[in-house]
């Protein structure tokens, strides 16, 4: 007991210099990005000059952080890449984003299991061997698949809501180009004019016209964000703007047939959930319903059966 108790002191010791460290290196480096960025010049997390700039700088600054990356599958540029990718997608944009998830990940993958063994030596009574074993490969499971899990899903509602809020923004982006606006102007105006109704595609409007600013043509600009959103609708609206800009043709116009079309299919999707509720609806109706009406017919006869069908089936023999 006494080197139980000893190892539960050592440990909590371990935790809390860790946590003074990392929380000590964290007020350093914010500190050293204040003065750097007060002085105009690149900071370790990517950003040049002020805050309104998008050149970002994607490798590692961090000498831990790319130990880490250079020792593991991460070294791999188009893995990297891919999960640098799906980070972006859910919320992460941090360049060292990759190398944190993959310590997450593996970090769970190691400490579940030891947290239950833990609790099991501390246990009056302990599982079984067999039980010990099969409860931490699943803890191990869980600590790698629970990460990519709770990242997929934050990468998947945050495309539902662009693609929520991308036709609203598109047909008041229609009237500011009718209005006379360029478009670079009508970029500007729309992510202003639907912060607070629509933060996430008003988010990525300016990020676009920060990136026309910073020196991008329109056409680098448009591309990347249909990358950066990977939603399939501002793909095509990224791809047709481009189209438009190189043919030379009138925007306005292709943009309200688009946001015709877009309305439209709206329509369409929501008719299509509209014919999917009959489908639906089958599975609660056989499951709960029908088997309570189909006792009530039943019901009465089943009763008239036993009181007098099995009295003369016995009188009978």
């Amino acid at each position: 007991m006494q080197f139980v108790s000893d190892t539960l002191i050592l440990l909590a010791v371990f935790v809390a210099a860790v946590g003074a460290s990392y929380w000590l290196m964290d007020r350093i480096e914010t500190a050293l990005l204040v003065n750097r960025r007060l002085r105009g010049e690149q900071d370790d997390r990517g950003m040049i000059g002020g805050a309104s700039s998008v050149v970002k700088n994607r490798k590692v600054s961090n000498p831990l952080l790319a130990w880490v990356q250079a020792r593991s599958s991460l070294n791999n540029e188009a893995e990297r890449s891919k999960l640098a990718d799906l980070l972006f997608q859910a919320g992460f944009e941090n360049p060292s984003a990759p190398v944190w998830f993959f310590i997450a990940r593996f970090g769970l993958a190691l400490a579940l299991p030891l947290l239950f063994l833990l609790g099991q030596v501390l246990n009056a009574q302990p599982f079984t061997v067999t039980k010990l074993t099969v409860v931490a490969l699943a803890l191990c499971g869980t600590g790698l698949i629970a990460p990519r899990a709770i990242v997929d899903r934050l990468a998947e509602n945050r495309r539902q809501q662009l693609e929520q809020q991308f036709p609203d923004a598109l047909d008041l982006m229609v009237v500011c180009i009718e209005a006379g606006l360029g478009m670079e102007a009508a970029f500007v105006r729309v992510a202003d004019e639907v912060t607070e109704s629509h933060p996430r595609i008003a988010r990525e409007f300016g990020i676009l016209s920060q990136e026309l600013r910073a020196g991008r043509t329109r056409v680098e600009a448009l591309r990347n964000l249909g990358e950066r959103t990977a939603v399939p609708a501002i793909r095509s609206f990224s791809a047709l703007l481009i189209q438009t800009d190189t043919l030379g043709t009138s925007i306005g116009q292709t943009m309200r047939t688009y946001s015709q079309e877009m309305r439209s299919d709206r329509l369409i999707r929501a008719e299509e959930k509209a014919m999917r509720i009959p489908v639906l609806m089958t599975v609660p109706l056989v499951a709960c319903i029908l088997p309570v009406v189909v006792t009530a017919l039943l019901l009465p006869g089943a009763i008239d059966l036993i009181r007098e069908g099995l009295p003369a089936l016995r009188g009978g023999k």
